[in-house]
């Protein structure tokens, strides 16, 4: 309660006010500075995603430069070519869909061929979402989903974290621009160049299959098996007369779920294999943690003289034994 003078009041009033201006000039400014902080955050975030897309974008540039060059050998216009790379983002069905486009297929076997080559994108959609910071909306899923490629997945899995919208565009922009440059790079030389030397820089996007293939397939015997089954029945489509009238879409589906079926069931990943290395993943990182966690939480000290340590023991005092 109050009990100073009248002549007091006014003068408290007008304290409470300057404190209260005081406050939220102080408010104002820490607003501003968080604003700021969260505007410089999204702006290193973007920053990081392009350094991280530059290598996955000159590797695109190589590449799509062959099926480019492919592309346009097979009949198709420049701007087809480059439109296709900028919608699709994917090698596999670029070059299995080009080769049904070429061969007059229909738009079920285009359709279907796209589906068994791209199905992986849906798994690894679903794996990468649960990564996913919350300010991705579904506008923004959709446009990650678009952008993922088996390069920009395997570097958004390893980046530690929730992946924020900005990170997540920088680092799909730059791929995409490299690819569809590279394409119409490709598509305008193959207009240019020579044949034979065309005929060469077509066999470039065939050099990137076969080093995705040949790793994993010496490392693993299911992969090998399941490779050269499906090059066995490939060469049989091709060869053999009664076949070799079905077109190369449909070829590329059965050749596939052939393949495929046969690699799961002679070489099933069994889940005692997948808990070992999980188990090994785990304990090549635990040590570390749990070293920093005894470090900050548990420190041990070194000199602490032995009458300390043994002080507090019961039965070392008053033993009778001096």
């Amino acid at each position: 309660m109050f009990c100073g003078t009248a002549a007091e009041i006014p003068n408290l009033r007008m304290q409470d006010t300057s404190s209260y201006i005081k406050i939220c000039a102080f408010s104002e400014k820490a607003f501003a500075e968080m604003k700021n902080r969260n505007v410089n955050m999204r702006e290193l975030q973007l920053k990081e995603g392009l350094r991280d897309g530059i290598p996955i974008a000159l590797g695109y540039l190589s590449v799509s430069f062959g099926f480019g060059i492919m592309a346009t050998s097979l009949g198709l216009p420049v701007w087809v070519t480059v439109l296709i790379s900028m919608t699709c983002l994917t090698s596999a069905g670029q070059v299995a869909g080009v080769t049904v486009i070429a061969a007059a297929g229909g738009c079920l076997e285009l359709a279907m061929t796209q589906l068994i080559i791209n199905m992986r994108y849906a798994l690894m959609s679903l794996s990468l979402s649960q990564k996913l910071d919350a300010g991705f909306r579904m506008p923004g899923r959709l446009a990650v989903s678009y952008g993922i490629t088996d390069e920009i997945f395997a570097v958004a899995s390893a980046k530690e974290g929730e992946i924020s919208r900005k990170y997540m565009a920088g680092l799909i922009a730059l791929p995409w621009v490299g690819w569809s440059l590279g394409t119409f790079l490709g598509a305008f030389a193959g207009n240019v160049l020579p044949a034979p030397l065309k005929a060469g820089l077509c066999l470039a996007i065939y050099g990137m299959f076969i080093a995705i293939v040949v790793p994993p397939a010496r490392k693993s015997t299911g992969v090998l098996v399941v490779a050269v089954i499906a090059v066995a029945l490939s060469c049989i489509f091709h060869y053999l007369p009664g076949l070799r009238n079905i077109s190369d879409g449909f070829v590329i589906i059965i050749c596939g779920l052939i393949a495929s079926l046969a690699g799961a069931a002679c070489f099933p990943i069994r889940e005692d294999t997948e808990r070992e290395e999980l188990q090994k993943s785990q304990a090549q990182t635990e040590p570390m943690g749990d070293a920093a966690f005894r470090t900050k939480a548990e420190p041990l000290s070194d000199t602490t003289p032995q009458a300390d340590m043994t002080e507090n023991i019961p039965g070392d005092r008053g033993n009778g034994n001096d």
